[in-house]
């Protein structure tokens, strides 16, 4: 999965050659062959180099706190997300959830690389969310939803209908 992950975000980041991947290990580690040297080795690393080689390190963060939100948002995706069991989903979609409550994008007032990433990750699971879920997981939502509908971010991702208005229960309202 994260080798498709990887060439959709090469088109979002406009690289015009594509790299070629390879997998690593039994957790099928991404690894990517460099010309100039060693291979380069995880998810976090790769797209980190991509940012770089696209030259848009702004996606990396603009500030030296900015960048360390954004390595972490990296890191949270591998630790959290790609090895997470799944009967807890639902604890990583509360927290994101939470995180997201006053927040447009993971690190910052702009899109960082943090945010296809997280979104390519996630996206199995929000599609296959029931519309009470969503509502349930509101701006974890909302934020999915923006990050679709930025440009070049999608590729090879079905769209998830996200419905702009809530659902009542009652008529109370």
């Amino acid at each position: 999965m994260a080798l498709r992950e990887l060439s959709s975000l090469e088109k979002f980041l406009g690289l015009k050659k594509p790299h070629k991947y390879s997998t690593q290990g039994v957790k099928k580690v991404p690894l990517l062959q460099s010309n100039n040297g060693p291979a380069l080795v995880g998810l976090a690393t790769i797209a980190s180099h991509l940012a770089k080689e696209a030259k848009k390190p702004e996606l990396l963060g603009t500030t030296p706190e900015q960048r360390a939100v954004v390595q972490q948002w990296l890191e949270f995706r591998v630790t959290r997300i790609d090895e997470c069991p799944r009967e807890e989903i639902r604890t990583v979609l509360k927290d994101l959830n939470q995180y997201l409550e006053d927040k447009v994008y993971l690190a910052g007032n702009s899109l960082s690389i943090a945010d296809p990433l997280l979104y390519y990750a996630i996206h199995h699971i929000v599609v296959d969310l029931a519309v009470q879920e969503k509502e349930r997981y509101m701006n974890l939502t909302r934020w999915f939803d923006h990050i679709q509908h930025y440009p070049g971010v999608r590729h090879h991702l079905a769209p998830v209908v996200v419905l702009r208005n809530r659902v009542y229960t009652s008529c109370h309202h």
